[in-house]
């Protein structure tokens, strides 16, 4: 019922939204005399924000049409190459012209960015690709929001997830690299075992992961204690609920968007409130350039996709709960899952120093938990002041964090060429 609810409650603060739109107009009118008084200007800020607080945030786009390399300006284009009812694989193809014009000239590596289903698009992770499209052609996965595939279509659980991973690394052939963010962390690991226990061709030559729950039960969070504290029938009776009409996937059993947003903001409710008075403030003073960092981070923050009840819940008891993978438990399809198998796929752990989702140690556990990797071809790093979200945006993932992986990536396409 809380879906429904949630549903009743955006249709009914339409009224108040469309009179926010109304007076928003009114108040930026050129024939408004009192627009650019103190009273018109507070107005308009009042409007802005209740209009900002009761729309609904779609799926984002990339806005990424075109980088910057060596100072030069380098087209993107962008493509399907891979895809099912679950999941788009999306390519960012340089343009060559360019790239030559930029000084970068061959064929450059190609790498798949794996991003969270968690809750958020892969949007969210625009700046780690704007990042990686510096030295490689660039893949991410786009999940479907749940809520818009029909039952029709079957289940997704944590296994499916796992050999989505292993099919789209299939799909793009060689010997791609493969980039995990957060949540991705133990499906990846778990993907790349069992392709190279099948010493399957287009294994990864290399797996990062950035900020991922490898072994949960070290330095656990907040989000780790409440899995660790709840019981498991916990979450399936309060986290789960119905899709309803008019979405495709009506009568699907999800983990709603805006049940993983509110848990969120909750954490930081703090934070959120001085972000939103900031923004108010900046819209009555006329800041451009606050209002554009607020709306900046706020579209892609609020924009949320359903979860499957089956991936959740799996993720839930396989990651968080009974710690399958670094136990040496994990099964997928009636198969042990082997990480001692991996000898030949280099391994980079990103951790931040202040990460309150995935605490220090938790992703650079993979280091023990493979014990056949060469050392030349293993990254353990932590960096320094930052939270979860500066382990792959932002001004310390390009000049510290990012250097050190094109390093990294680089010296293991060596090793498998």
């Amino acid at each position: 019922m809380l879906y429904a609810w949630h549903e009743l409650a955006y249709h009914s603060a339409m009224p108040l939204r469309l009179g926010a739109q109304m007076a928003r107009e009114f108040w930026t009118s050129p024939f408004n005399l009192a627009s650019d008084t103190a009273m018109g200007r507070t107005a308009f800020a009042a409007a802005e924000l209740i209009e900002s607080l009761t729309r609904r945030y779609g799926k984002p786009e990339w806005k990424l049409d075109s980088v910057t390399i060596n100072d030069r300006p380098v087209a993107v284009s962008q493509s399907v190459v891979w895809s099912t009812a679950w999941c788009r694989l999306l390519k960012f193809t340089r343009d060559p012209a360019d790239l030559a014009a930029a000084g970068q000239k061959g064929e450059r590596p190609n790498l798949v960015i794996v991003a969270p289903l968690s809750g958020h698009y892969a949007t969210l992770l625009r700046g780690t690709v704007e990042g990686f499209l510096q030295d490689f052609d660039v893949h991410i996965t786009d999940w479907t929001n749940a809520r818009e595939v029909p039952l029709l279509e079957g289940r997704f659980d944590f296994h499916d997830y796992i050999d989505h991973v292993r099919d789209m690394l299939t799909a793009i052939g060689g010997r791609a690299h493969v980039v995990a963010v957060c949540q991705p962390g133990p499906p990846v690991l778990a993907a790349c075992a069992l392709m190279a226990e099948d010493n399957h061709p287009n294994r990864p030559a290399s797996m990062s992961f950035l900020g991922s729950p490898i072994d949960a039960r070290l330095s656990p969070t907040v989000t780790n204690q409440l899995a660790e504290e709840k019981p498991f029938t916990w979450f399936r009776s309060n986290m789960i609920h119905t899709v309803p009409l008019p979405y495709a996937g009506a009568g699907r059993r999800v983990y709603p968007g805006f049940v993983q947003l509110y848990s969120f903001m909750s954490m930081n409710e703090e934070k959120h409130l001085d972000a939103h008075r900031r923004y108010f403030d900046s819209l009555v003073v006329g800041d451009g350039d606050g209002v554009e960092k607020h709306e900046e981070f706020y579209d892609e923050y609020l924009s949320v996709l359903d979860l499957t009840e089956e991936f959740y819940l799996q993720t839930i008891d396989y990651v968080f709960q009974q710690y399958l993978l670094p136990r040496g438990l994990l099964t997928h399809r009636e198969r042990k899952v082997d990480l001692a198998a991996i000898t030949d796929i280099g391994l980079a752990t990103i951790e931040g120093e202040n990460d309150d989702i995935s605490g220090v140690g938790q992703t650079q556990a993979a280091h023990v938990l493979t014990p056949n990797i060469p050392d030349r071809r293993r990254l353990l790093h932590v960096q320094a002041d930052v939270g979860h979200y500066g382990v792959f945006n932002g001004r310390r993932f390009r000049e510290q964090i990012y250097p050190r992986l094109r390093d990294f990536i680089a010296a293991n396409e060596a090793f498998s060429a």
